[in-house]
């Protein structure tokens, strides 16, 4: 007599396998991954923000290695030792650095009084049309205004003391960060490759290659933008500050280097410096010349945006315009302008990592790959043996 077969049980991931619908069951391993991600982040976002007085020099050093490695690079393959090729770039470097914001001080303490007399002068000329224009405003009312004026600075006393006081709290803060900048900035141009390697041995060795592969991508896009970058603050800041000096607005030269500084900025940062140097047009020279200050800027942005930037950065970031404009809103909501500074630096490099690590080692571009380390650079690797 033959015993009954067995039922045959359905598979795990039958459609008898669980009385939870399939449709929802993948909602809930991508909900949960998700969540795990979200509380990652949220961690990360938290170390950062209460360690920001260090992360932040570090992310500038960072910034500042990929401009002036080239530099280096260049000394150093002409046989001057890397210490020396560092030194010798960033003695320049500051140099350069300090001989430009002499020249804007210079600049601000010689013009700062004809600006002066001529914001006394429109101020002279407003008050005449508020009585005389439109508004025929009588001298009553225009006490009236200065004296809320008046009393509103006076509530404000206190305010205005402790944001003085902040102030000068924030510059010496500002001054040791700058001097942890400089001193990560020293080590990674010099030993680069070397902190480079060490980082990587915690990688498990199956996945050092691409680890490595896509960590030097990534800092070779970081390299491309910020030279990119500060090509084009360059090329923004000579347009608006020739047009500046043709059209005798006073400070031109501390607006262009304004200019300069927001171009690192996307989207918003030349727009407000260029807006700044409109509104000083406007106050010292009238309104037909904020006008056409404001043709020139209008101009110089064109030029960038349809020119520059897909000649320069194009090709390195390949970032879409609306995931730069998320970025850079992301990080000026959450970090105010230093977010809005390295936001797209930082998705550029998240980018250009994730593209080489999806990427499978055949299919690499070797004009897109990363230069090795030198040989005396490389530190030995445990599981090569």
């Amino acid at each position: 007599m033959n015993s009954p077969s067995p039922q045959r049980a359905d598979p795990p991931d039958g459609p008898g396998s669980s009385p939870v619908p399939y449709g929802l069951r993948v909602a809930a391993a991508v909900s949960w991954r998700l969540l795990v991600v979200a509380v990652a982040l949220t961690v990360l976002g938290f170390v950062a923000t209460r360690l920001a007085s260090v992360v932040v020099p570090v992310a500038v050093a960072l910034l500042l290695a990929g401009l002036f490695s080239p530099a280096v690079t260049w000394l150093a393959a002409r046989k001057v030792p890397r210490a020396l090729a560092t030194a010798i770039v960033l003695i320049v470097g500051i140099a350069l650095a300090g001989g430009v914001v002499t020249f804007v001080v210079i600049t601000v303490t010689v013009g700062m009084p004809a600006l002066i007399d001529q914001i006394t002068v429109s101020l002279t000329d407003l008050h005449t049309w508020l009585r005389t224009g439109p508004p025929h405003l009588s001298q009553g009312q225009l006490d009236q205004l200065l004296g809320n004026l008046t009393a509103m600075l006076g509530r404000n006393k206190s305010v205005i003391a402790s944001g003085a006081l902040t102030t000068a709290v924030t510059v010496g803060e500002l001054l040791a960060e700058a001097l942890l900048t400089v001193f990560c900035l020293i080590f990674f141009l010099a030993q680069g490759n070397t902190i480079w390697a060490f980082l990587i041995r915690g990688v498990p060795a199956r996945l050092r290659e691409r680890v490595d592969a896509a960590g030097r991508s990534g800092f070779t896009t970081l390299a491309h933008y910020i030279r990119g970058t500060a090509a084009v603050a360059f090329a923004d800041a000579a347009g608006i500050g020739l047009g500046l000096v043709i059209l005798g607005v006073p400070l031109a030269a501390p607006l262009s280097t304004l200019v300069f500084l927001g171009a690192f900025v996307p989207v918003i940062g030349s727009v407000i410096a260029g807006g700044i140097a409109v509104l000083v047009a406007l106050v010292a020279n009238g309104v037909w010349t904020a006008v056409i200050v404001l043709a020139v800027v209008v101009g110089v942005m064109q030029v960038e945006s349809h020119v520059l930037q897909p000649l320069l950065l194009g090709r390195a970031v390949r970032l879409h315009p609306l995931a730069v404009v998320l970025a850079l809103a992301i990080g000026l909501v959450t970090a105010g302008i230093v977010g809005a500074l390295l936001a797209v630096p930082l998705l550029a490099v998240f980018n250009s990592g994730v593209r080489s690590l999806t990427t499978r080692p055949e299919n690499r571009s070797p004009a897109g790959a990363a230069p090795p380390a030198e040989p005396e650079d490389r530190a030995p690797d445990p599981g090569d043996r």
